[in-house]
Parts: structure tokens; C-alpha cells; sequence
């Protein structure tokens, strides 16, 4: 199989799990949005058919039929070069196009492409594929996430399926793992696909230090609750306390407590806490204040970098101690698709790792993912080190 055929496999694979993903929903649920930081389903399906639309079929299919000449305003994200695009916060007041519309759309540029690719095709057209692909399976955890904010917002909690397992696994005994003060080598190096802000390979000098085996647990953060790890203002960056008082909050996102006992928002609805699971849903401010409280901190993405081989990892995204920058010599792409990562790279925090919710073929030990400080609606959880 050659490099297209091969690529357009995983294209259509990947459009198709993307559709997988939205069965479950009422046609109600594809347009509510919560939150300035959730898209409704229904724009997360016509996006990542516009990506490909926007930067494969326009430029390099001549013959290709624009669907609607509208749709590049309505689902460009925040590509500054393609052009103007509906206000995020506005995302769910967009009743139309149809839901019915936007399949109809995913069909029409899924076939385009299938038919160009047919063809031969240059480097620079396949490159933006894999791009592009990958592009989409961002958007497949992001969905993911925003299906389960959306309903974990309605008063009913209802369930949305009971196929996904978001808490797949006990965690076992807690043990140090020691790492030898030195320089360590960070960043891609393979020719798999990666992006562009996993390049710059360069080394990095480390301190000793520890980290841990094990992700903390449900019953090691409750632990943190019941000592009143919420209402201890010194546990906290001042950016963090005065967000806890001013949003008030008591506990992880989607965390319920009834009669007593810890409860939280599943896919399958409301469930009581298995307390020996990695916890999840917690921002940055939260993870930060829970390693104080242990006496330790988080890692450095370096630090968990150079270590990931020692621990099992990928079922939290995993706040660390770093700052989203660019790595030495890193150069953004010409273009729209310079605005992928570079723009981003100021007031964000470092997630490594993967999670649940993450797509297959997706995750890498150098992928860095960020988020802001408050942000918690991913499957975010923390690893300690010190």
C-alpha cells in the first residue's frame, strides 16, 4: 500500500469514528453550548470538514464544488488569514444549518477528497492531509468532552452511553521512581507525525528528582477536601484563591455529593465515586494546591518527558510546573496553518500525556498539550513530583 492509499485509510477511519461519536446524541444536543470553552457537536462536525475543504479541496482541486459558500464564515475557528467567522460564544446560537445540513456537508467534502486523492497527489497535499487528520482527531477528544460538559449540565444528568469506560483501571501501589540529576534530550526525533511544537529537539539539563508511578487517586483528593484543602488560602497561588472564591468552588467538576457520599457525572449518568481511579476534571490551580498540600509539586514537562518510560501514562492529561513556549529554533509554518500552535504560546500551562478520551494513532510521549489555569473540563488530572 502506498503512502496515499495508506493515508486515505486513516482519513476516512478517522471521519468515521467522528460520526461514531455523535449516534448516541438526541438531534436537541448537537447545538447547545454552555460554555465559551465547549462547541456544540454540530460545530465540531462542520469545522474539521471545513479544514480539509479550506486548505486541500479549495486550493488543490480544481474542479471541486464549493457546498456552501456561507459555511467558511460559520465554521473557521480562529484562522485570522482564511478570513472573518462567527464569534466563538456565539457557536450555539447557530440553529441553522441544520444538523441535517452539516451531514450533508461531511458527505460531500468526505467524497471530494476520497475522489482527489484518487489521484496522484504531491508531498505538500498529503502533508496537510496527515495534518488534517490529525486536526480532526483533536477535535474527536474536544467533542468528547464538550458532549459530556453539555450533559453533565442539564438537570437530568442523562446518560450519554455505557460503551465508553472513562475510568478503565485501578491504580496501584504508589512508589518513587528516582531520575539522576543530568542532561536529557527533549523533543520528537522519530519521522512519524508530530506537530510543530514538538520540534526543536534539544537537551536540558535536570536536577535529581523523583516522580510519581501512579496518578492521584479519588480517595487521595478527597482526602485534600476533608482537610479543608478548599478554604486553605496558602495552598494557593493568588490567581487560584481568588478564582476558588469567585466561582466557588468546593470540589472537582462534575463532583456531586449526596447524602454523604461523593458522587460525580459519568457517561453513564451519575455514579458513585470509585475512589481508587485517577481523578479527574481538576484544573491547573487545583493540581498545584493538592501537591502543596503533599509537601511536593508538579513535574516539569522535561522532567515528565525524561521519565515517561518509567510509568504507565494515558489516562489523564497531566498538568506539569511549565509554561507553553516554543521549543529552540522553533519557526512557524507560512500560512493559515502557522496559526496552528505558535499564536497560543503565552498564559498557558503544559499538559503531557493523553487520556481516555483521546483518539488512537494520536498520542506520543513528546505531545504537548495546553490549557489555561482554570480550565478543567478535559480529563485533566496530576502526577507528583519532588
Amino acid at each position: 500500500m502506498n503512502l496515499t492509499d495508506s493515508l486515505l485509510d486513516f482519513f476516512l477511519e478517522t471521519r468515521e469514528y467522528t460520526e461514531s461519536i455523535c449516534k448516541p446524541l438526541e438531534i436537541e444536543d448537537y447545538v447547545v453550548q454552555p460554555s465559551i470553552d465547549v462547541s456544540p457537536p454540530k460545530w465540531h462536525l462542520g469545522h474539521t470538514t471545513w479544514f480539509f475543504e479550506e486548505f486541500i479541496l479549495k486550493p488543490y482541486a480544481k474542479s471541486y464544488s464549493i457546498f456552501d459558500v456561507d459555511f467558511s464564515f460559520v465554521f473557521n475557528s480562529y484562522y485570522e488569514t482564511v478570513g472573518k467567522r462567527v464569534v466563538r460564544a456565539d457557536r450555539g446560537n447557530m440553529s441553522r444549518p441544520s444538523v441535517e445540513k452539516v451531514y450533508a456537508y461531511r458527505n460531500h467534502v468526505t467524497g471530494a477528497l476520497k475522489s482527489f486523492l484518487e489521484k496522484k497527489n504531491s508531498k505538500e497535499v498529503l502533508d496537510i492531509l496527515e495534518i488534517g487528520i490529525h486536526h480532526e482527531k483533536q477535535h474527536q477528544e474536544l467533542l468528547l468532552t464538550d458532549i459530556k460538559y453539555i450533559l453533565g449540565n442539564n438537570p437530568l444528568l442523562p446518560k450519554y452511553t455505557k460503551n465508553f469506560k472513562e475510568h478503565n483501571s485501578l491504580e496501584r501501589a504508589q512508589e518513587w521512581v528516582p531520575m539522576e540529576e543530568g542532561i536529557y534530550e527533549i523533543g520528537h526525533k522519530s519521522t512519524d507525525f508530530c506537530y510543530d511544537n514538538e520540534l526543536g529537539r534539544h537537551k536540558v539539563y535536570l536536577h535529581s528528582y523523583a516522580i510519581s508511578n501512579t496518578l492521584v487517586t479519588n480517595a487521595e483528593y478527597m482526602a485534600f477536601i476533608e482537610a479543608g484543602g478548599y478554604q486553605k488560602f496558602d495552598l494557593w497561588h493568588a490567581e487560584g484563591w481568588d478564582w476558588v472564591n469567585r466561582e466557588q468552588i468546593s470540589a472537582p467538576l462534575y463532583w456531586h455529593i449526596i447524602d454523604g457520599i461523593w458522587h460525580h457525572y459519568t457517561y453513564n449518568g451519575l455514579q458513585k465515586i470509585t475512589t481508587e481511579t485517577p481523578v479527574t476534571h481538576l484544573s491547573y490551580f487545583e493540581a498545584f494546591a493538592y501537591a502543596q498540600w503533599k509537601g511536593c509539586r508538579l513535574p516539569t514537562e522535561f522532567e515528565w518527558e525524561a521519565a515517561q518510560h518509567l510509568f504507565a501514562w494515558g489516562q489523564r492529561w497531566e498538568w506539569t510546573e511549565s509554561a507553553y513556549l516554543p521549543y529552540p529554533n522553533y519557526k512557524k509554518a507560512d500560512g493559515a496553518l502557522g496559526e496552528y500552535n505558535g499564536k497560543f504560546m503565552v498564559n498557558q500551562k503544559v499538559l503531557r500525556g493523553s487520556s481516555v478520551a483521546t483518539s488512537s494513532k494520536h498520542a506520543r510521549p513528546t505531545y504537548r498539550n495546553f490549557f489555561q489555569t482554570n480550565l478543567r473540563w478535559q480529563f485533566t488530572g496530576l502526577r507528583l513530583a519532588k
